[in-house]
Order: C-alpha cells, then sequence, then structure tokens
C-alpha cells in the first residue's frame, strides 16, 4: 500500500453480499465532474424532498466511479474508495490527489481534457482493484495492471473505432458509396456497437450490481448539489442518471466522431485508420469541452434537451441502488467532504477549556 494510502475501518453493517464471486472486470464508468461547473439543472432534481436545504455555495463539482461492492469519489484534493466488505462492513481508503487537478493544465481549454481523463482512467483502475482485494481477490501486480490497461485500451480502439472504419470502408468500396455516406455509417455503426456492449454487460449479474451502484453515486452527488440531506431515506428519492456521467461522455464522442471524421474527408484505408487513432485525443479533449459547456447551461430546458442522449444511456449503466448500497456512496462522498473543508479554529473559549 502506497505511504499516503489511508484505511478506514467503519462499523456500518449490513448482510454481506451473497453472490458468486466477483472478477477484477475491464469496465469503469467515471464521471467527468469539470472543476466550477454548476450542478444538475433543475429538470433533474426529483419533485419531491421534504429534506431539501437551500442550494449549497459551493460551486465544485464532485465526481465518482461504481466499483466492485462500492463507489470511489473524487475531490478537490482527494479521492476516497468505500466497498463493503463480506462481513457487512464498510471499508474506506483515502489519498490525495496527483498535482494535475491544481495545476495550471487543468485550466487549459481542450489540452485539460485529455490529461484528466488519462489520471481519471489511472484513478478508476486503481479503484477497482482495491474494491477486487477487498472482496478477497488477487492484488494485481504493477505489470499485469499496467498490461491490463493497455489491453482493455486496444480492445476500446479496435472494436469502436477501427472495426466501424473498416465497414464503413468496405461500404464505400463495394456499395460504391459516397464518403460522407461512409462517415455517416462509420458513426451509426460505432453507436450501436457501444449501445450493444453497454447492453450485454449490464445483463452479467456482477456488473448488474455495479451499476446500482453507479445509480447511487449519481444519486449522492445529484442530492449534495440539491442540497438535500445526505442520508439513504432523501438520497434515494433522487434521480440516478447525472447529466456529467461518464456514460454521457461516451455518447458524446460516438456523435462527435461523425463530425470530426467528415471533415478528414475521403482517405485510403490504412490512411483512414491512421486517422481514427490519432483522432481519438482530439475527440476526448473537444468531448470534455462539450460536458463543460452543457453543465454550465442554466436554462432547464435546453440543459435537458443537450443532455437527454447521454441521460437516456444511462438507463443502460445504472440501476436502482437498495440504502445499503446508498449508504457505501454516502460514506465514501462524506470522507472526501471532510477531507476538503479547512479545519475550523476552536473558539477562544473552547481552546481554554481545554487547556
Amino acid at each position: 500500500m502506497n505511504s499516503r494510502d489511508k484505511i478506514i475501518p467503519n462499523v456500518i453493517a449490513r448482510p454481506p453480499f451473497r453472490g458468486g464471486r466477483c472478477n477484477l472486470v475491464a469496465f469503469s464508468n467515471n464521471e467527468i465532474a469539470p472543476e466550477g461547473s454548476p450542478g444538475l439543472p433543475s429538470s433533474f432534481e426529483p419533485t419531491k424532498n421534504p429534506a431539501a436545504r437551500p442550494p449549497r455555495k459551493d460551486t465544485f463539482s464532485y465526481g465518482g466511479q461504481a466499483v466492485i461492492e462500492g463507489v470511489m469519489m473524487r475531490g478537490r484534493k482527494t479521492m476516497a474508495v468505500s466497498v463493503r466488505r463480506p462481513d457487512g462492513t464498510i471499508q474506506t481508503k483515502t489519498r490525495p490527489l496527483s498535482g494535475i487537478y491544481q495545476s495550471r493544465i487543468a485550466k487549459i481549454p481542450v489540452l485539460r481534457g485529455v490529461l484528466l481523463l488519462w489520471d481519471t482512467l489511472g484513478l478508476g483502475w486503481e479503484s477497482l482493484s482495491f474494491s477486487a482485494e477487498v472482496q478477497g481477490e488477487k492484488p494485481m501486480g504493477k505489470g499485469e495492471w499496467f498490461g491490463t490497461i493497455l489491453l482493455s485500451v486496444a480492445i476500446l480502439i479496435g472494436v469502436f473505432f477501427l472495426l466501424p472504419a473498416a465497414a464503413a470502408q468496405w461500404m464505400e468500396t463495394a456499395l460504391h458509396v459516397s464518403a460522407a455516406a461512409g462517415n455517416a455509417v462509420e458513426g451509426v455503426i460505432r453507436l450501436a456497437l457501444l449501445i450493444l456492449y453497454l447492453v450485454l454487460v449490464g445483463r452479467i449479474p456482477e456488473i448488474a450490481r455495479v451499476f446500482a451502484y453507479h445509480g447511487a453515486e449519481h444519486k449522492t452527488v445529484g442530492a449534495f448539489e440539491a442540497g438535500a440531506e445526505l442520508t439513504p431515506e432523501t438520497v434515494e428519492t433522487f434521480p440516478k442518471e447525472h447529466p456529467r456521467c461518464g456514460t454521457s461522455f461516451l455518447v458524446v464522442i460516438a456523435l462527435l466522431s461523425v463530425l470530426l471524421f467528415a471533415a478528414v474527408g475521403p482517405l485510403p484505408f490504412g490512411w483512414r485508420i491512421v486517422s481514427r487513432v490519432i483522432g481519438i485525443p482530439v475527440l476526448v479533449a473537444f468531448g470534455y469541452e462539450y460536458l463543460r459547456f452543457s453543465a454550465r447551461i442554466r436554462n432547464p430546458v435546453l440543459a435537458k434537451v443537450l443532455a437527454a442522449p447521454g441521460i437516456w444511456t444511462q438507463s443502460l449503466t445504472t440501476r436502482e441502488p437498495d440504502r445499503s448500497m446508498l449508504e457505501v456512496a454516502i460514506a465514501a462522498f462524506q470522507t472526501v467532504r471532510r477531507a476538503d473543508e479547512p479545519p475550523q479554529e476552536q473558539p477562544a473559549e473552547a481552546a481554554a477549556a481545554g487547556e
């Protein structure tokens, strides 16, 4: 364990998970949380919430990720991952974030999207590995961890970028369709493969539970952004969808790819493949900026329209969590909130009394 890591044993207990043993899965769903962007548009808030409080003054946007039997939350300077142990208790691990989140790079448009996403993926894999260890899985070595990431990225690029490009190139050559039509078909194939993938993995029982924790993460962040009390009873009234979710990010990239590659124009097959690989960082950068832009829109109707594709897709990547899952998400969120809050000075009378 890294010297900066801190393990916090929580005493909240629930019956242990009775399902089959969870293996470490190559699936992560990071919430894209641009710093300083507003929270949920009013159209995403619950219609009834008796515990609601005045909207928060803190405009920082918290993000997170669902892991195996747990949730990771990321704050300004700290990350925390809380996991339900097999004995029913909650175990929380915290560590400081890398300096990139507070650096000047995080404020440079376009460039920040690529760098922050890469660091976010690292946090996600670290959290996923920790959650697997808590469930009794064998810890992954650094070599195995790095190899798994490379293999996952290679599969992602091959299936969602190169395969659609090859199919579109074949259509343009064999069926003599125009380059514009080929690019449109390529984008449709890419989006269809993404949706098919999400539908299929959601049928795996262990992944379905991860999707439920994904919903718990969204509900917790949404409740905080609405100024509501963070208790399972209140948090469960909030939507399981969130407009800044990583699922929305994937959909935005798929849609932007149609525009970007249409602008590139017709290319020989080899250069077409190269352009798709080179174009990925560009799509990531502008997809991130699009989410920042849409999150800042205060018009509820326009915000709802822009977020609609991602919100719909989240119906595939989220499930309704139970209250025990909400407890885990709240534990992770409260941990990063405490770490973000500056230490309060004791009143003079209290300090004198303690002497």
